[in-house]
């Protein structure tokens, strides 16, 4: 039904439009008497065989929502009901910001893929702080993605960092350190040597302060090259952190089916969806390998079916994210992820 009646419909107004209608709907859907009741019953799969404890957490299944579907933390317990175990919210900066201008959201249908130039739009740790604490189910798992201003030079970036993870703190239960995003000006220069350092070195710092530890992991782009990723493994080695997710989106429009002419009309943005299928896959596969299957690693990229979801968890995987694929797929497609797995 969803593919054959309600995406077609959708598919024929703006996405961040439809993201708004879908965010609203979601929020009127559960504010009626037994509405989350409803799609607990629907959409969730319980079953002790899809429980994963990682890093520390236990996660009620593998499959989880990427990060910039919930960036403002409004509907982390809807989502939940759908059958996500986790929700990743943001990415959050310090201060509230509008973004890239629209259109800035594009949908590639022959490629079953999305091009973003969002520019971390979000209102800022403190409103995104304010929704947490109405937190009611504390079986979700909540990661915190972080990232800096646009207007904060690089320079300056740690600082950013550092106040949204002390921030969210005692809100989220992971974090996720993202200087991989395109759609930030050179917001991927974070990902050098030195100031990925900085970074992972002042977060870990901070979190030594605290009473309990939390999980934090590092977001990388597919666009990185093997030795890249292994300067960035030597870098999460060091400094402690805990994880990768694997990969944000990409700048490269390698292999689409889309008329390069239509492609190019689009502009810059980053791409997600089925054409980072088997680089996400390639570069889970390399860290897995290099690391001995210690380090545990998020897969996001082209996942749209049990199938999927499989294939990244051999090549070293221990939970999945959807993003593009939800949109492309429905709301069953974690249903149908899960219950595949079992």
């Amino acid at each position: 039904m969803y593919k054959s009646f309600i995406r077609p419909i959708l598919f024929k107004i703006d996405p961040e439009k439809v993201h708004h209608i879908v965010v609203g709907l979601l929020k009127f859907i559960h504010r009626v008497p037994f509405g989350g009741k409803i799609f607990k019953y629907f959409f969730r799969v319980n079953n002790p065989s899809l429980e994963r404890t990682v890093f520390g957490l236990k996660f009620q299944n593998p499959v989880g929502l990427a990060a910039g579907f919930d960036k403002n933390a409004e509907v982390y317990e809807e989502f939940s009901n759908l059958g996500f175990s986790f929700i990743e919210i943001g990415t959050v900066t310090p201060k509230g910001q509008p973004g890239n201008p629209k259109k800035r959201l594009f949908r590639l249908p022959v490629d079953k893929a999305l091009i973003n130039r969002m520019g971390f739009n979000n209102l800022g740790v403190d409103e995104v702080v304010k929704n947490l604490k109405k937190r009611t189910d504390f079986s979700i798992i909540i990661g915190g993605n972080i990232g800096k201003n646009t207007a904060t030079p690089n320079e300056e970036a740690v600082n950013d960092y550092v106040m949204c993870f002390n921030k969210l703190y005692g809100y989220a239960d992971y974090f996720v350190v993202n200087v991989s995003c395109p759609n930030i000006s050179n917001l991927s220069k974070l990902q050098n040597k030195e100031s990925l350092m900085e970074i992972l070195s002042a977060i870990t710092l901070e979190r030594d302060k605290k009473p309990s530890r939390k999980p934090v992991l590092l977001k990388i782009s597919p666009d990185l090259n093997f030795g890249q990723i292994d300067e960035v493994l030597e870098i999460v080695n060091q400094t402690g952190v805990d994880g990768i997710v694997a990969t944000n989106t990409s700048i490269s429009r390698d292999g689409l089916t889309t008329l390069a002419s239509k492609v190019e009309s689009l502009g810059n943005g980053g791409l997600s969806g089925m054409p980072l299928k088997n680089r996400s896959t390639e570069i889970i596969r390399y860290i897995n390998k290099k690391t001995g299957g210690k380090l545990p690693i998020i897969a996001v990229g082209g996942i749209f079916s049990a199938t999927d979801a499989l294939e990244k968890i051999n090549a070293g995987a221990s939970l999945v994210q959807l993003y593009t694929g939800f949109i492309y797929e429905g709301p069953l497609i974690i249903k149908k992820i899960c219950k595949g797995l079992l």
